[in-house]
């Protein structure tokens, strides 16, 4: 499973330097790598359908238990048929529809990173693998999102987008740490089998609404939905595979993952139906309202994805079940519709409902393909739709008699939406009177109409012969939701009862819906009230806000005046230096524990005073420079004195070296900035007092302090046999502390390189001004 994991990633490395070779037709060989993927997880379907979990694991941080381990079970394969299935197709598609972009290697070095992105998310066995797998599907979507990054829009989409999602990714971190201390390991298994102690645990709220912050903003529900018709101005291949298919399910996979640790309180239950129903219904009226195919399309991809968390939230056998169908049947139609509005444009160069008409008559694959993802779309009997609609009422209706006409309600009027909207987009198009501007519009190459047939078919195919999916793909996968077995027995026809009469309503009702929702029709400008409730709104208000107050705090503490900065920085320090103080409380000194003051203190100590002395009466920055430097070298005899030598060659080496930059570059500071306020020098001699005795102070309470060895104790123990070395120092700085030297390292090649280009600087007069 690693191997399905990485190859994408390492072939989308290899397309920066030899992406030049598939720029043209020869793109369409990248489809075979999400083939081959779909053919190893096809042939895995027998042996996990017969109640088999497959595991691997590879060693990689073994000291913070974190390792490449993989779990495919009946949820990850779904959802791995759906990533590489779909992706094949969209491959193909992407190989036409930008055929003879400049940045076409590009776009596929995204798609292929996205991809294992995926894989790697739905097949993590380690949560802080699953983590940085969902931090990089938001990272892949951005460029994928902002592809055409000449344009405004997709810029500003692309940001929109991944700030939501990474704000939403940061809770879930805080939340999957969280569980992992509880059950006292990331490993999924083991927090699958500690869910009682997280359930118990007072925490669970916290963490429950950690998780689901991260779950809400990825799927796209109110008040996060905003992101995703934004998201529109991503290439049709993007919306197609991201918006439909995979990417906005990785929250719901989420939802689906943890429902044995979190799921099953009253907390989780009402709020994900809560959440859920208010998505699905919202979405699905508001789309009514839209003129524009992606953004009718987004809409009601928002709708199907509150369906489905309303349904994870219930979390009876029935909704389980038909969330499962319910995510596979909305790929197979939602994707080719997203593909058939993709044509549109394409040729006409409008994705505009009021301008389209009777294309069917030149695009008639294209015309079939949109008509059966419709019809699946819209629920009508033998498609997979249909079957999948008939589990959400008989969910809704099983449920608490209390609860089950209200919530089969609101199904009702969802689904209605959802029918009128799959015929908007898959049938209006090609239908009625052809315009005149549209009559030079050409079929278009099958890399065009295939992919998008093939999904439709497919749905009609899996409505036809329900069986197979049930028992090879749904039930699995709702084993490993429930950790137990739930048979799955779809059929085609369950009789003439209540479900089958509401299913039939409802697409009779949606049809109505649909021919009397024309252009010139009116009376649906009231769900445009809808609008009214935009989150996206009072975010951008917030963003406004909150750019603002970041201006004045930049102002306010940026003002490009080093001595500013480092008054700033000291006075922070001793704002926290007099609490801890304060906090520590009353303490007295016991002299016998100091050593003896002898004559070389003394000589030291008046050395360092008249280096200071000197420091301060100095107009020269060389004087001044070298009195530092005495400073520095008097320390180091301190060190010396008191048994210190690593300590002193440190500060030897490291004060002998300040010296001699300094001097370097003493030529090119301006002269000394003479300073005769007497306020600034009685502020300036208050703080640095004050550090000094606040310095002095903690110093004698650590030496009054009880020694303890643990630390040191620990690093001379383990030294050799962890970090191998015996100089203990080193491996502290190297092993222990790696990452914190590491990054120091980092802090100063910038700073140098900094420098180095502000010394270089040559700047023009205009420019100086």
């Amino acid at each position: 499973m690693l191997f399905t994991v990485t190859i994408g990633l390492v072939i989308a490395c290899l397309l920066v330097p030899f992406g030049k070779f598939f720029r043209n037709n020869k793109s369409i060989v990248l489809a075979l790598v999400p083939f081959m993927l779909f053919c190893y997880f096809l042939q895995k379907i027998p042996e996990i359908s017969s109640g088999r979990v497959l595991f691997e694991s590879t060693s990689w941080v073994p000291a913070l238990g974190v390792n490449l381990g993989f779990r495919l079970d009946g949820l990850s394969l779904l959802f791995a048929l759906l990533i590489t299935g779909v992706g094949t197709l969209i491959f193909i598609y992407a190989s036409a529809y930008l055929k003879g972009h400049a940045y076409l290697d590009r776009f596929f070095g995204y798609l292929l990173l996205f991809m294992s992105s995926m894989l790697g998310l739905v097949l993590s066995n380690n949560i802080i693998l699953l983590f940085i797998f969902w931090e990089l599907t938001s990272i892949s979507s951005f460029f994928l999102i902002g592809f055409n990054n000449t344009d405004d829009e997709s810029r500003r989409s692309a940001l929109t987008a991944l700030s939501v999602t990474g704000l939403g990714g940061l809770f879930l971190l805080a939340g999957l740490v969280w569980a992992g201390s509880l059950a006292d390991s990331y490993s999924l298994g083991d927090i699958l089998n500690h869910a009682d102690t997280i359930r118990g645990s007072v925490y669970y709220p916290v963490i429950l609404l950690l998780f689901l912050a991260g779950a809400f903003t990825k799927s796209a529900q109110f008040p996060f939905h905003f992101w995703l018709p934004a998201a529109m101005k991503a290439p049709t291949p993007v919306s197609a595979y991201l918006h439909s298919a995979t990417m906005v399910k990785a929250g719901i996979f989420l939802l689906a993952r943890f429902t044995p640790v979190l799921g099953g309180t009253m907390l989780w239950q009402w709020t994900l139906m809560g959440v859920g129903g208010f998505t699905m219904l919202y979405a699905s009226l508001l789309s009514l309202s839209k003129r524009d195919l992606k953004s009718l399309l987004a809409y009601s991809t928002i709708s199907a994805l509150g369906v489905l968390t309303f349904l994870l939230g219930m979390g009876t056998d029935y909704a389980v079940i038909a969330a499962c169908i319910f995510l596979l049947a909305h790929a197979l139609y939602k994707a080719p519709l997203f593909l058939v509005t993709g044509i549109i444009d394409h040729e006409t160069g409008t994705r505009d409902l009021t301008r389209l008409s009777g294309l069917g008559r030149v695009l008639w694959p294209v015309a079939l393909a949109g008509g059966l993802a419709a019809l699946s779309g819209a629920g009508l009997p033998f498609t997979l739709g249909f079957i999948g609609k008939d589990l959400i009422y008989e969910s809704t209706l099983h449920y608490k008699p209390l609860w089950a006409w209200y919530f089969t309600g609101v199904a009702i009027v969802t689904n209605v939406g959802l029918v009128a909207a799959a015929f908007l987009a898959g049938v209006r198009p090609f239908t009625g009177r052809e315009r005149e501007e549209y009559r030079q519009v050409h079929l278009p190459g099958a890399g065009f109409w295939v992919p998008p047939l093939l999904l439709a078919v497919l749905g009609l195919v899996s409505g036809v012969f329900p069986g197979w999916t049930g028992a090879h793909l749904a039930e699995p996968a709702v084993k490993s939701i429930f950790q137990q077995y739930i048979p799955v027995q779809l059929k085609v026809w369950h009789g003439f009862n209540l479900v089958f009469i509401l299913s039939l309503g409802t697409l009779a009702t949606g049809l109505v819906v649909y021919f009397i929702n024309t252009p010139g029709f009116r009376r649906w400008e009231f769900i445009s009230v809808l609008e009214r409730i935009r989150p996206g709104v009072v975010f951008g208000r917030m963003y406004i806000r909150t750019k603002q107050v970041a201006a004045a705090y930049t102002n306010f503490f940026h003002d490009g005046y080093l001595r500013s900065y480092i008054i700033k920085i000291i006075l922070f320090a001793e704002a926290l230096l007099i609490y801890e103080v304060y906090r520590g409380g009353p303490f007295r000194i016991d002299f016998s524990k100091l050593s003896p003051v002898r004559f070389y203190d003394i000589a030291i100590v008046f050395i360092l005073v008249g280096a200071l002395y000197k420091t301060l009466k100095t107009s020269s920055r060389l004087t001044a420079v070298v009195c530092m430097s005495i400073v520095g070298y008097a320390i180091c005899l301190l060190f010396v004195i008191y048994s210190a030598p690593d300590l002193a060659m440190t500060q030897f080496t490291i004060d002998t070296l300040t010296v001699v930059l300094f001097v370097l570059v003493l030529y090119r500071l301006p002269p000394f900035l003479k300073v005769k306020a007497l306020k600034v020098m009685v502020r300036d001699a208050a703080i640095s007092i004050l550090f000094g005795v606040l310095l002095a102070i903690i110093c004698l309470r650590v030496l009054m302090e009880p020694a303890r060895y643990n630390i040191s104790d620990f690093y001379a123990k383990y030294a050799y046999t962890l970090g191998k070395g015996r100089n203990v120092v080193n491996v502290i700085l190297v092993d222990f502390r790696g990452f914190d030297t590491m990054f120091e390292i980092v802090v100063l090649s910038v700073a140098a390189i900094g420098v180095y280009s502000l010394l270089k600087l040559r700047l023009k007069a205009s420019e100086k001004e």
